[in-house]
């Protein structure tokens, strides 16, 4: 009964936060601006661009974690830096399961200390994130856009929190589609940030289930093409928790519309990318993008959507702070 007292507890606050971030984000949003740094920290754009492609000219497959590292903060507490920060006791949010296979910290970490260099106590954490992700899709052959700056740095981390509130990949479409609507985002925001999914790779385990246990009776996910589930169970034996699989297969390092392809022929990685095709308006933004190898579209889109997402729950003006470094507070 006193662990059921306490999941109720944690539920009702979880709901209070997301209640805030969609109630706030439009209000808070208001402090952010493009070129925020114009006058304060002329270089700092350039700075994180040019650190960022000299990443990508050597480690290419850090494009992905470090554009879900944005992602993964702004869908808990808001875009405001809390998924950077360190726990003494590893009870932050990058501790939580979902959080673990993200990669790149260090690149972050090396931004803000030449940020830090060029504007001492200017520039924030969650901006860096911001300006990191459309800078690793860009160079990853991507669009580019507008980056609205201005947020400051959040000084809470719970790694309860990102566990119960990220978006899963088991996720059916009901829950997605509540996931990003109760946070502000729309349906199509959904479908266009699904489409992240053309880069990066996954460990077996996020996904394993469809191949061998998907209703615990050993069977496999009925909506995922059979000879694609013979091609994983090549790859991933059942108690896999290393192997790391392409998302986009053969494509993973190049930002295009591939992935909506991929998940018309039923070869979606996840369940969660299953599931767009269960919903009448996701399904439609899918196959048009999968019907043509034109990819303005889907760019102009995602940028849209990006910029939609980078304004969740921003802390501006003077709440937070700016840290001077990433991990911890000042």
């Amino acid at each position: 009964m006193a662990n059921q007292k306490v999941l109720l507890c944690f539920a009702l606050q979880l709901i209070f936060v997301v209640s805030a971030l969609h109630h706030t984000a439009n209000a808070q949003a208001q402090g952010l601006k493009v070129g925020f740094y114009a006058h304060t920290c002329p270089k700092a754009e350039a700075i994180v661009t040019q650190i960022i492609h000299q990443t990508m000219a050597v480690a290419p497959s850090l494009g992905a974690p470090l554009m879900r590292m944005h992602f993964h903060d702004c869908f808990v507490r808001g875009c405001e830096g809390s998924v950077l920060l360190n726990s003494a006791t590893n009870q932050s949010e990058k501790f939580a399961i979902p959080n673990l296979s993200l990669r790149g910290f260090q690149i972050i970490d090396k931004i803000k200390v030449a940020l830090e260099k060029e504007c001492p106590g200017i520039v924030s954490c969650a901006d860096v994130l911001a300006l990191a992700a459309r800078d690793s899709v860009a160079a990853l052959h991507g669009p580019t856009w507008a980056v609205e700056t201005g947020r400051r740095d959040g000084v809470v981390s719970n790694m309860t929190e990102a566990l119960f509130g990220l978006p899963a990949p088991f996720s059916n479409i009901t829950t997605l589609k509540k996931d990003f609507t109760s946070r502000g985002l729309s349906v199509k925001d959904l479908a266009v940030l699904s489409g992240a999914h053309t880069i990066g790779t996954s460990h077996c385990t996020a996904f394993n289930n469809r191949l061998y246990n998907f209703t615990g009776k050993g069977d496999t996910d009925p909506t995922l093409d059979s000879e694609y589930i013979d091609e994983l169970k090549k790859k991933c034996k059942p108690a896999d928790r290393t192997t790391l699989v392409e998302m986009d297969p053969g494509s993973f390092k190049t930002f295009d519309v591939k992935y909506f392809q991929v998940v018309a022929k039923r070869r979606g990685l996840f369940s969660s990318d299953s599931a767009l095709l269960d919903d009448s308006e996701t399904k439609t933004y899918v196959l048009s993008h999968a019907s043509s190898s034109g990819t303005s579209s889907f760019f102009k889109d995602f940028g849209v959507s990006m910029v939609n997402m980078g304004r969740l729950g921003v802390l501006t003006g003077s709440a937070g702070e700016i840290r001077k470094v990433c991990s911890a507070v000042n």
